[in-house]
C-alpha cells in the first residue's frame, strides 16, 4: 500500500484550523514544550510553512519544572472573527486552566492571556452564533457561553451529545453553522489505535443534536492503513466551495504492535457532503518537497520558531546573541535526565534523516539528544576528549560506547534509518551515533534500537525532538543540519 504522507509532518498534533481569505492558518499541541501552539500559514492546503508561536513569551505561558512531560498545553481551536484572530487552549500544567489569547496578525503577537476560571475541561473549542453569543464546548461533552473579551462564563455548563454510547473519551468538540444547521464534531475511542471522528447535527449551538448514521465519519482501526489512530479533526471550507478535513494520525512501523516515533502528525482529507452529513475522503499525501533538508547557521539574533525547549528556555541558559553565528547553551539541572535540562531541539520529521551538528564542548560537556522524554533519550556527547554514547530507557541508563577525540570543535551526528519488517517483533528503526571527520567521513560509535523512543514504550502525547544540549558548563553550536535519509528496500 503507498505511503500516506501527512501535510505538517513530525510531532504535530490535534490540529485546528481557519481560513481568511485565501489563506489558512494550523495550530498545534505542544505539551510541555516551549514556545506553546506552534501556528502555520498555507495558500493550498498541502504546502505549509510555520510563521511563529502563538504563546512565545513567558508572560503568556507557565510550564513549572515539575510538570510531567505530555503536560502542558493540550488542543488549541483557532478561529477568526469580527477582524481578529482567536485562540482557546488548556494549559495542564499545576497553575494553568483554559486561556485565550487574540491577535490580528497570526505571526504574532498574540495578546496576553485571558484566564477562564469558569471553564472546565480540556480541548476547548469556539462558535459564535448569529445573535454574537460566543459557545465555549469542551471535552466530555460539555458547553457553556462565555464573553470571550473577559473570560466570564455567561451562564451554567450544559451537557451535549457525547457521541457512540460506550465509546470512550469523548473530546476535540468543534461546532459549525452550515447551511443553517449545527455540525457538532468530536473525537472518540481515544487517541490510540480505536480513535475516531464522529458526527451530530442540530437546530442550534446547543442541539438537540442527532447523530450521524454513519459514526464514526474517520476511522482506520482494524485496517491495515499505514496511517493509524486518525482522529481529533477540524473542518475547513476552501474559496471554491470544496471542504476539507484536517486530523491527527500516526505512521507506526516495525512489526507487532507497530511503534510510532514522530508523534501524531497532521493529515488531510477531502470532505463531501450527502444528504446533509460529512463524508470524508481518502487521505491526500502531503507535498513531496517537504519536509526537505534544513540547516541553522544560529546567524538569526533568535532561534526560527521551529526550535522548542522542554518546559522553559531561560535566555542565560540559551542564547544566539553571545556569539553571532553560534548558539550558546549553558548547563542547568542534571542533564536530559531531568526535567529543567538545557537542550533545544526540533521535531524530528523525516522517518529516514542524517542529522550533524558542530559542536564546542570547551570545558563543558554536550553533544546531540534525541529526546522522547526525560526517561527516554539517546545522545551522543563531547567532553574532556572523549565521545559518549548514552542511552536511557525508562529506569536503566548506559554509556554504550566511549571514543577519544582532540581537544576543540567536532562533528557530532546521528543516522536515523528505517527497518524493513522482517519478523513480528521487528522494530521501526535504527540509530547510529558518530563522529564525522574534516572529510566527512562519518565513524560510526553504536547503533541502538528505535522501538525504545516511540510512543508505545514510552507512553504518552508527544514525539521525537532532536538537538543540541548541555550537561555541564557552557557548549557552543556552530550548526545544525538535516537531511532526508532513504529506507532500505523491503526484503
Amino acid at each position: 500500500m503507498a505511503d500516506r504522507t501527512p501535510v505538517i509532518p513530525g510531532f504535530h498534533p490535534d490540529p485546528s484550523i481557519c481560513r481568511v481569505g485565501d489563506d489558512y492558518y494550523l495550530a498545534c499541541s505542544s505539551f510541555e514544550y516551549v514556545p506553546g501552539v506552534p501556528l502555520f500559514h498555507s495558500r493550498d492546503l498541502l504546502h505549509w510553512k510555520q510563521i511563529g508561536n502563538v504563546l512565545d513569551r513567558p508572560g503568556q505561558l507557565t510550564i513549572p519544572s515539575g510538570t510531567p512531560a505530555s503536560g502542558g498545553i493540550y488542543a488549541p481551536t483557532l478561529r477568526h472573527h469580527d477582524g481578529r484572530f482567536w485562540l482557546i487552549v488548556t494549559n495542564c500544567a499545576e497553575g494553568g486552566g483554559n486561556l485565550l489569547v487574540t491577535a490580528t496578525d497570526p505571526a504574532g503577537p498574540w495578546s496576553d492571556p485571558v484566564p477562564l476560571p469558569g471553564v472546565h475541561g480540556i480541548d476547548p473549542d469556539l462558535a459564535w452564533d448569529e445573535d454574537g453569543t460566543c459557545w465555549c464546548t469542551t471535552a466530555g461533552i460539555s458547553q457553556v457561553p462565555i464573553d470571550p473579551y473577559t473570560g466570564r462564563t455567561l451562564g451554567a455548563p450544559r451537557s451535549l451529545w457525547s457521541g457512540t454510547p460506550g465509546a470512550k473519551a469523548p473530546e476535540a468538540p468543534h461546532l459549525y453553522l452550515i447551511d443553517g444547521t449545527w455540525y457538532l464534531l468530536i473525537a472518540e475511542g481515544g487517541t490510540e489505535r480505536g480513535h475516531g471522528v464522529s458526527v451530530a447535527r442540530g437546530p442550534s449551538p446547543s442541539g438537540p443534536f442527532e447523530p450521524c448514521p454513519a459514526n464514526p465519519v474517520l476511522s482506520h482501526r482494524s485496517t491495515d492503513d499505514p496511517v493509524q489512530n486518525t482522529g481529533h479533526a477540524d473542518l475547513v471550507q476552501a474559496p471554491d466551495g470544496t471542504w476539507w478535513m484536517v486530523f491527527l494520525g500516526v505512521r507506526p512501523g516495525g512489526g507487532s504492535p507497530g511503534w510510532h516515533v514522530l508523534g501524531r502528525e497532521t493529515f488531510l482529507a477531502p470532505v463531501r457532503w450527502e444528504d446533509g452529513w460529512p463524508v470524508v475522503g481518502a487521505i491526500v499525501a502531503g507535498a513531496e518537497s517537504a519536509p526537505a533538508a534544513y540547516r541553522d547557521d544560529f546567524d538569526a539574533p533568535d532561534l526560527a520558531p521551529g526550535w522548542l525547549s522542554p518546559r522553559s528556555r531561560p535566555a542565560s541558559h540559551c542564547t544566539t546573541k553571545e556569539r553571532p553565528g553560534r548558539l550558546t547553551l549553558r548547563a542547568r539541572g542534571a542533564g536530559l535526565d531531568a526535567p529543567d535540562v538545557t537542550f533545544v531541539g526540533r521535531r524530528q520529521d523525516l522517518l529516514g534523516c542524517r542529522i550533524r551538528t558542530r559542536v564546542d564542548p570547551g570545558d563543558g560537556r554536550g553533544g546531540l539528544a534525541v529526546r522522547l522524554d526525560e526517561d527516554h533519550h539517546y545522545e551522543i556527547e563531547a567532553g574532556g576528549g572523549t565521545v559518549r554514547v548514552r542511552a536511557r530507557i525508562g529506569p536503566v541508563a548506559a554509556v554504550v560506547a566511549e571514543h577519544p577525540v582532540p581537544d576543540g570543535p567536532l562533528t557530532l551526528g546521528v543516522d536515523v534509518a528505517e527497518l524493513p519488517v522482517s519478523d513480528a517483533r521487528s522494530g521501526p528503526d535504527t540509530l547510529t551515533f558518530g563522529v564525522s571527520g574534516p572529510d566527512g567521513t562519518f565513524t560510526a560509535l553504536a547503533t541502538l534500537d528505535g522501538r525504545y523512543l516511540s510512543t508505545e514504550v514510552a507512553g504518552g502525547f508527544t514525539g521525537r525532538v532532536i538537538g543540541p544540549y548541555a550537561a555541564e558548563g557552557t557548549v557552543g553550536f556552530d550548526w545544525f543540519t538535516s537531511e532526508p535519509l532513504q529506507a532500505p528496500p523491503a526484503g
